[in-house]
Order: C-alpha cells, then sequence, then structure tokens
C-alpha cells in the first residue's frame, strides 16, 4: 500500500506542476518589458501640460526653427507649420480638397502638447468637423503643406496670399506671397 499513497502524491504533483506552466504560459504575453528601439521619442512634458504618461498618450513639441522666411513653427519631423488667414478662431475654413493638400495638424485626445523653446504663443486644440482635434496657436489652426517634403522646407510661404509659416508668437503673418514659377493643383489657396 505504500506505493500507492507515493503515486498518489506523484499524480499530485505532477497535476499542479502542470497547472503551473499552463497559467505562466497564459499570463505571459511573450512581450519584453524593456523599452523597444521603434518606441517614438518623447519630450519632457512643461510644467503647464499634464504628463503623456498620466494622460496615456503621447507629447507633440512645436518647436521653432529660422529660415529665409524668419522664425516659425514645426511640427512632427521637424515638418514646417502653417495659418490659414480665412480660418477663424477655433474653426477651420480648409476641408475636403483643401485638407488634402494642406493636411492639419491633428493630435489624438489623449494627446498632450508641448511648446519648445522660443514658442511664446497659445497652444490649444480644438474639434475640426470630421471630429479630429486640430492643433492651434493663439486659437489660429496649424497645418502641414503636401509639397514640403522634408524638414526646412517653407515652399507654402505665400501661397495663394493666404498661407503663411506659423510664427513662435502665434501672430497671423502679413508676409507677401512667395513668388512662384506657375500654379500647380496643389498650390491652390482654396
Amino acid at each position: 500500500m505504500p506505493t500507492t499513497g507515493r503515486s498518489s502524491r506523484i499524480g499530485f504533483l505532477t497535476a499542479i506542476g502542470g497547472l503551473a506552466l499552463v497559467l505562466a504560459a497564459c499570463s505571459s504575453s511573450g512581450a519584453s518589458t524593456a523599452p523597444s528601439a521603434a518606441a517614438p521619442s518623447v519630450a519632457a512634458p512643461s510644467a503647464a501640460a499634464p504628463s503623456a504618461a498620466a494622460a496615456g498618450g503621447e507629447t507633440y513639441t512645436v518647436a521653432v526653427a529660422t529660415g529665409a522666411v524668419g522664425s516659425y513653427l514645426t511640427g512632427e519631423d521637424g515638418k514646417t507649420l502653417y495659418i490659414f488667414t480665412p480660418d477663424s478662431t477655433n474653426k477651420t475654413a480648409c476641408v475636403d480638397k483643401c485638407a488634402a493638400s494642406w493636411p492639419p495638424f491633428v493630435i489624438s485626445s489623449d494627446d498632450t502638447l508641448a511648446p519648445g523653446t522660443g514658442v511664446t504663443g497659445t497652444l490649444a486644440t480644438f474639434a475640426r468637423p470630421d471630429g479630429k482635434m486640430q492643433v492651434t496657436i493663439n486659437g489660429h489652426p496649424l497645418y502641414y503643406y503636401s509639397q514640403d517634403t522634408k524638414a526646412g522646407d517653407t515652399s507654402g510661404q505665400g501661397v495663394g496670399g493666404k498661407w503663411f509659416v506659423g510664427t513662435p508668437d502665434g501672430a497671423v503673418p502679413s508676409a507677401a506671397p512667395a513668388p512662384s514659377a506657375a500654379p500647380s493643383a496643389a498650390s491652390r489657396s482654396y
């Protein structure tokens, strides 16, 4: 009989061990807890902005660059941000075809905006007609230009006499339109 008691204990311990292995396998997602090399870099939030980690989103820093058009705002990847003069405070006049040529600078509602060094205007967001949250400076909606392909491009400056680089203080620029050889479909002022 002592053999039967030992067999029962071994069977019981084997079952417990198997259960532990199943539970361990089910609780592991296979994901590493180490940060990913592909994780986006996130700027430290400013004292006025809530933590991106607390909000659950990313932090987007609006920075300042300087070039032939003077000091101007930049967004993701250092690309130039523009203001469309027909817009009104927290309201866009650029939708549909216009927004295809002049993509709005939008973020998710749980993302955070941070002003980079030299940005003195107030950054905020408003809901576009499509429900997306568009970034503003002093209430002026901000856009990218589809013809700008890299950081430092400012080819949208003065297009149609209505599109201008965003300024660090958020003032609506009054610069003269940039000269162009011939207007293209993408450069229409809409």
